[in-house]
């Protein structure tokens, strides 16, 4: 990543090039690992699909900002002019728009024809369930392929001095009539960004490097309500990480929420639009999914402690924490239980190797910082005082049952036995800061620090025999744990230590982007490389520095 004088420079084949509130980008990766050679359309309504495939007639550099894609070095310009409408350009360099899967099929596959309203060539996706409208509005354009069924060439060929507009909709609309030169509209995409930027990290300069592409991939991954996507929503990606899952939305809404709070309320809301009857939030939430085959750790009320001031969230807040209570504890037990790895969202962490369904001492921290917010935000006292003395009890559980003089340990609930594990979950308890004894708080800060690789926290001790480098979370450096731990650690009285996670981690941004997660050992970015939760950590911890040393 560069930063010039028009905004960051990245690589969409690590970042996609979109626009915020669209549903669609523009990325060479079209599934989850595979990466094609060509630039393609790719949509996430209904699931990762891509659509169309950009190809210049002859072999060319592609260059991306927030506001402008380029190849040939702007010989052809692409830009959006909406969250549903891009326009493209070209100036003596030819360009082939064909359909990314050539099968055609009766139920699968691109239909492919010229309309005889308007003369605009539109592609059906059966995938997506959507239309893709090319209008030509300069230059030449070359009718390709054919609509018969099986495999075939299908799109157009533009030569010349050409523009053309791309529009994603769904059965019809009128005819598209340009209304501002192609100019202007990159122009209202850079404002459009800026504007973002701006309200998200105005503190950004030269010592925060980072921040500005950080905002670019939130501000590129938010789209619009659609499906059972109920509000303007920040995807985790518009790669194939592109679900908003429930505790992912907590550090996008903490990021934003100095500049736009309302953008931050519908993040921190959005799973609380799909709480079930028990009163748990689904896994996760897509435009055509939801899942509640797992849930997510209930970070929720350490959430709120960052974010301003709460609309009416109390209810939403209570009957989560019951169905923890209630569905997740077993009769005469002050703890609750997960039920799996996925409960936790540290899937495969060494903690559940001996069991599943396991009482763990992070889930208890969560829920008594919630049971704290429960008890700020009470409509009255006689609440209050209920949900802090169910608070102090499983404080006081916590401690007695989970810290053998040492360390946590783990509990399976079906065969009783405890455990402990060289994950760094099992020390997710210093979220608690300044509740925990300073002997426990000190035990956990001496064995985070064993932790601390040159690059920020590994899931998992490198010297244990489970550490993989690529490991998931059995050894890679990920961004909620070290926001999580961060933000422990200063309220633990060790602000030392944090300070020096911070510095590593932004340090790692910088370096390697925003990946899903990274190689502990060598701080290569890992799995999906535009992750919103890794920005928005970047950005929160970014501020959150800035704030301390004197910045804006």
């Amino acid at each position: 990543m560069t930063v010039a004088a028009s905004g960051p420079v990245f690589s969409l084949w690590e970042i996609p090039f979109s626009y915020h509130g669209s549903w669609f980008g523009f990325s060479p990766v079209v599934a989850e690992g595979t990466y094609a050679e060509e630039v393609h359309l790719v949509s996430h309504q209904t699931g990762m699909h891509a659509v169309m495939k950009l190809i210049p007639e002859t072999a060319a550099t592609i260059t991306a900002t927030p506001h402008r894609l380029t190849w040939h070095d702007g010989l052809i310009d692409l830009a959006y002019e909406s969250m549903d409408t891009v326009r493209v350009r070209g100036r003596g360099a030819g360009l082939r728009v064909l359909a990314a899967d050539p099968v055609l099929t009766p139920f699968s596959g691109p239909y492919f024809y010229q309309d005889p309203v308007d003369g605009s060539y539109v592609f059906t996706l059966y995938q997506t369930g959507r239309r893709y409208r090319i209008t030509l509005l300069g230059g030449r354009a070359e009718h390709l392929g054919t609509q018969a069924l099986g495999a075939a060439e299908r799109g157009i060929r533009l030569s010349g001095e050409w523009e053309i507009a791309i529009e994603e909709y769904e059965t019809a609309r009128a005819p598209y009539t340009a209304k501002d030169p192609f100019d202007q509209v990159v122009k209202a995409a850079r404002a459009e960004f800026e504007a973002f930027a701006q309200a998200v990290a105005p503190w950004r300069g030269d010592r925060t490097p980072a921040a500005e592409l950080a905002a670019y991939v939130l501000w590129s991954a938010t789209v619009r309500p659609a499906g059972f996507v109920t509000r303007p929503a920040v995807l985790m990606s518009k790669h194939w990480m592109d679900k908003v899952w429930s505790w992912d939305h907590c550090f996008n809404a903490i990021a934003v929420a100095g500049g736009l709070p309302g953008l931050a309320w519908d993040q921190y809301r959005l799973p609380f639009d799909h709480q079930d009857a028990s009163g748990a939030l689904p896994d996760s939430i897509t435009h055509s999914e939801i899942l509640y085959n797992f849930v997510k750790p209930p970070i929720h009320g350490w959430a709120l402690r960052h974010l301003p001031a709460a609309p009416d969230v109390y209810p939403l807040l209570e009957r989560w924490t019951t169905f923890w209570l209630t569905a997740r504890r077993v009769p005469g037990h002050e703890l609750p239980h997960y039920q799996h790895g996925n409960d936790s969202g540290w899937d495969n962490a060494t903690t559940f190797d001996p069991e599943r369904v396991v009482q763990s001492a992070d889930l208890a921290a969560f829920l008594i910082l919630q049971l704290r917010e429960l008890a700020r935000l009470a409509p009255g006292p006689d609440a209050a005082a209920r949900w802090s003395a169910q608070a102090d009890r499983m404080r006081d559980a916590l401690l007695a049952e989970l810290w053998d003089g040492e360390r946590f340990v783990a509990r399976g609930v079906l065969s009783g036995r405890t455990w402990s594990s060289s994950s760094l979950l099992d020390l997710m308890p210093i979220v608690l800061g300044e509740e925990l004894p300073r002997p426990v708080r000190a035990a956990l800060a001496a064995a985070i620090e064993r932790h601390l690789t040159a690059y920020g926290l590994a899931t998992e001790l490198p010297d244990s025999p489970h550490y993989l480098d690529d490991g998931y979370w059995r050894g890679p450096i990920w961004a909620p744990s070290t926001v999580l731990i961060e933000d422990g650690l200063r309220r633990a009285g060790y602000p030392d230590l944090a300070d020096e996670i911070s510095t590593r981690f932004r340090a790692l941004c910088e370096r390697s982007g925003f990946a899903e997660n990274f190689d502990a050992r060598t701080g290569q970015g890992l799995r999906d490389r535009a992750y919103t939760w890794t920005a928005a950590a970047y950005l929160h911890l970014a501020a959150a520095h800035e704030r301390r040393t004197g910045g804006q």
